[in-house]
């Protein structure tokens, strides 16, 4: 079992910035943030591969976003910069251990593990 915890949301101005951290309890091979708003289907944000870094990105935050690790692979984090309101969700850390997860085209949801979500607010 893997245990994640996000933290570091929020509410925010619309060109404003947040950071979201995911503490794990142990190593896991991927590791993603996924967002929902209520009434519609979570989707995928960014996705890393934890071996060698690979990043991947939903087009919608290409460029605002960025998915890292800290230096000493315990925690996830996502640097979120010129938010608009259209990010308002809660954000959802996720984590795997199967190489389909990371070299998928697209996100798939089958994250065998996911945090409890932390709250994104823009307000314009």
């Amino acid at each position: 079992q893997v245990q994640l915890a996000e933290s570091g949301g929020g509410s925010v101005q619309a060109g404003g910035s947040l950071r979201l951290s995911c503490a794990a309890s142990r190593y896991t091979y991927c590791m993603a943030w996924f967002r929902q708003v209520p009434g519609k289907e979570r989707e995928g944000v960014a996705r890393i591969d934890t071996s060698d870094g690979t990043t991947y990105y939903a087009d919608s935050v290409k460029g605002r976003f960025t998915i890292s690790q800290d230096p000493a692979k315990t925690a996830l984090l996502l640097q979120m910069n010129s938010l608009t309101p259209e990010d308002t969700a809660m954000y959802y850390c996720a984590a795997d251990n199967y190489y389909t997860t990371c070299h998928t085209s697209g996100f798939t949801p089958m994250f065998d593990y996911w945090g409890q979500g932390t709250q994104v607010t823009v307000s314009s």
